[in-house]
């Protein structure tokens, strides 16, 4: 079985990282999307409701679930016998940071990553970038799940 892992804060889930884990979920046995639990990054969803958000929207994929992890992501690699990260590339500028990454984690643990390339529907979408246009009233709707889009309105509703 070839069990691989999808790493991310997913604050909010995008349809770019959706894009990515489907696709991936095509590819393995089995796809882990490990939700990291950040301390020292402050998040406008909690860990559990963006656990929860991604078991919603990924419901459809009878090979995915969704984990929550701190530390390092090779550890949790090793403890779940992952034998590779699966990382969306949107740009150039992305390679550079995910290839020292990738080199770290397989020096350390020798477990490998798989890099692709973003659809170029979502090139430009990040979590960041979608807080931030809908925190000003920007029209996301087309860019995350709506599921994800009510929590998202109601949240920033409430800030």
């Amino acid at each position: 079985m070839i069990r691989v892992v999808c790493p991310g804060s997913f604050d909010p889930v995008t349809n770019g990282h959706l894009d990515i884990i489907s696709r991936a979920a095509k590819l393995h046995d089995e796809v882990i999307v490990a939700v990291l639990r950040n301390l020292a990054k402050s998040s406008l969803f909690t860990a559990d409701e963006r656990i929860e958000m991604l078991r919603e929207v990924t419901k459809e994929h009878a090979n995915v679930r969704v984990a929550k992890f701190n530390g390092l992501i090779v550890d949790f690699c090793r403890a779940n016998d992952v034998s590779a990260i699966v990382k969306g590339l949107r740009a150039v500028s992305d390679f550079d940071y995910e290839m020292q990454m990738a080199q770290m984690n397989y020096n350390q643990a020798g477990v490998e990553t798989l890099f692709m390339t973003t659809n170029p529907l979502y090139a430009f979408l990040s979590s960041s970038l979608v807080k931030e246009f809908a925190r000003y009233g920007g029209d996301v709707s087309g860019l995350v799940p709506e599921s994800v889009l009510r929590r998202l309105t109601e949240r920033l509703a409430s800030e």
